[in-house]
């Protein structure tokens, strides 16, 4: 494991074309919201204004995500592989091999999951305001994805794993698996509560029930997403959860 790693141009570079991957799901999803905004009725500031907000905060979010991973990931062992060969000489191809088909069955099995809940134990409530506004399959392949991967896995996870290693294990070898765990559940818990705020805007009401679903649902497959980063890769987790939302969507198409 490597415990020391200066933010040297390879790594500068690293975190450079993380954000700009990130920023794509960012810019994909305003695409969609904005005209629901305004299909919602007159909004009580500027558009500009909107637009210009929400573009700044999240670009500075996900650039303060994409520095932690940059910085601290090496330090724990944790990786990013293809996107690495990207900045350096090595291979592409030979990056993404040993973790596609990981990827692939964590998507497969995510897929599944999320389209058995969603068709089966989701609440009436949310099941309804879904069916008016639902984020495209590239929006949610994009920012669900990779931008969200970024925020809580490659960020997140990330520091969460090395406080644990620093303060508690005193930088001394390699970070316990419990220590891991640790940080992959709670970075899914977060990832679940996440999900809340867009949940509120969609019901009004938060009700115990989807409060339960959201965080639980959400949890489950951040655990899985985790997992798939710690002993594979971030592109791991990447792969998992971009093809989870298309195995959800064309079992949507054909079951419909």
């Amino acid at each position: 494991m490597t415990t020391t790693h200066s933010v040297n141009t390879p790594r500068l570079r690293l975190g450079l074309y993380m954000w700009i991957a990130g920023m794509l799901g960012v810019a994909v999803l305003l695409a969609e919201v904005v005209p629901q905004l305004l299909a919602d009725g007159p909004i009580s500031a500027p558009l500009w204004l909107v637009l210009t907000a929400s573009i700044a905060q999240s670009a500075l979010l996900l650039a303060l995500a994409v520095w932690v991973g940059v910085v601290l990931a090496p330090k724990v062992g944790l990786q990013a592989t293809v996107f690495e060969a990207a900045v350096t000489t090595r291979s592409i191809k030979s990056a993404l091999r040993p973790l596609l088909l990981p990827g692939l069955v964590g998507g497969m099995l995510g897929g599944v999951g999320l389209f058995a809940i969603g068709s089966y134990f989701s609440p009436a409530a949310l099941a309804e305001v879904e069916q008016q506004f639902s984020p495209s399959i590239l929006a949610r392949v994009l920012y669900g994805g990779i931008t969200e991967e970024l925020l809580l896995r490659w960020g997140l996870l990330t520091a969460l794993v090395w406080l644990a290693w620093r303060f508690l294990q005193h930088r001394s070898g390699s970070p316990r698996p419990i220590y891991t765990w640790f940080a992959i559940v709670v970075s899914a818990l977060i990832f679940g509560a996440g999900h809340l705020p867009a949940a509120a805007t969609l019901v009004g009401e938060l009700t115990t029930d989807v409060v339960v679903f959201i965080v639980t649902a959400n949890t489950v497959f951040g655990v899985l997403f985790g997992y798939l980063y710690w002993r594979y890769g971030l592109e791991a987790a990447i792969i998992a959860h971009a093809s989870a939302h298309l195995v959800n969507y064309f079992l949507g198409l054909a079951i419909a």
